[in-house]
């Protein structure tokens, strides 16, 4: 049961981020600053709000010094990630963005041999070097690099990265709830300055487009911590190899939204270019779980050995 109810939160959250291009295009009056911006300070005032219900005050005080800084960088990449993805969705990019989350994992690869100085596997490398060759047919077939699709995947990654260096060396990590909440704090004085400076120019759209542009921008700080907080209950419940194959139904939905939904091209040299990404991702999943088995039966062997040994 507790399997089941982990499948459906994650599907649940990778669900949301996939349904994002359908939400964010019913804000396309606003530009992708603005949205950003608003984005920002409606989270942290989500998350707030959610710390008071939770009584989660204590968990935020444990955050220390170390930890607002690497979540403060996080967080700077992080309104990088939602800059270029609104702003591709509402320039009506959204395939693009489907190939950025999709080859995302290749580039948490490459930043860890990059950043991390770690040894790939045989099989790592061939997925990284199909990807390469995808980046070249899919620069052919746009006429330049997919640099929405890089700068996704690269800016995704290093926010990955830095969370991931949140938990390390203090021994304790940091919560999705209290992680959010001192991102959005952390950038949350500029962006409200945004909001109130475009709303004195008269560019703002916040009270000019009507009252359902006010609600879907209110509304997009509970969208941002709702699939956070779905995917943080998720990883408690089923095994990392399991997350890592649901993953890639954010990147599915966004490309059936680009192509049925929005009616954006998918020429056979730009489907040849995700069949190769797709290819790599095969490749580089299928390493991983057999990685991951033989690193579990390992571990079941010497456990076994350790209880023969006690026992003798």
């Amino acid at each position: 049961m507790t399997g089941r109810a982990g499948v459906a939160l994650a599907l649940g959250a990778y669900g949301m981020w996939g349904l994002f291009p359908l939400y964010f295009r019913l804000l396309q009056s606003a530009g992708a600053v603005e949205i950003v911006l608003h984005r920002i300070v409606w989270s942290l005032l989500t998350c707030l709000v959610l710390i008071a219900a939770a009584r989660a005050w204590a968990a935020l005080r444990a955050v220390t010094r170390r930890q607002v800084l690497l979540l403060a960088a996080a967080a700077a990449v992080l309104s990088i990630n939602w800059g270029v993805f609104i702003w591709a969705v509402n320039t009506e990019q959204v395939v693009e963005t489907s190939l950025g989350y999709f080859i995302n994992p290749l580039v948490s690869v490459l930043l860890g041999v990059l950043l991390l100085h770690e040894r790939l596997r045989r099989a790592q490398w061939v997925a990284v070097g199909i990807a390469a060759s995808a980046v070249v047919v899919l620069t052919v077939d746009y006429g330049r690099p997919p640099w929405i699709a890089l700068a996704l995947a690269a800016s995704f990654g290093s926010y990955g990265l830095l969370k991931n260096r949140v938990g390390q060396g203090s021994g304790q990590g940091v919560g999705a709830l209290p992680g959010l909440t001192v991102e959005t704090a952390v950038l949350f004085l500029p962006a409200l300055a945004g909001v109130l400076w475009l709303q004195a120019q008269g560019s703002g759209t916040l009270v000019s487009e009507g009252p359902w542009h006010t609600t879907f921008l209110v509304l997009s700080g509970a969208l941002t911590a709702a699939p956070l907080l779905l995917f943080a209950a998720a990883a408690r419940r089923v095994p990392l190899s399991t997350i890592g194959l649901l993953q890639y139904v954010t990147p599915v939905m966004q490309l059936l939204i680009g192509t049925l939904v929005f009616g954006e091209p998918m020429p056979p040299l730009r489907l040849a270019g995700f069949a190769l990404v797709w290819c790599a991702l095969v490749v580089l999943t299928a390493d991983g779980l057999r990685t991951g088995a033989r690193a579990r039966a390992q571990a079941r062997a010497e456990a076994r050995l350790a209880e023969a040994t006690t026992a003798t």
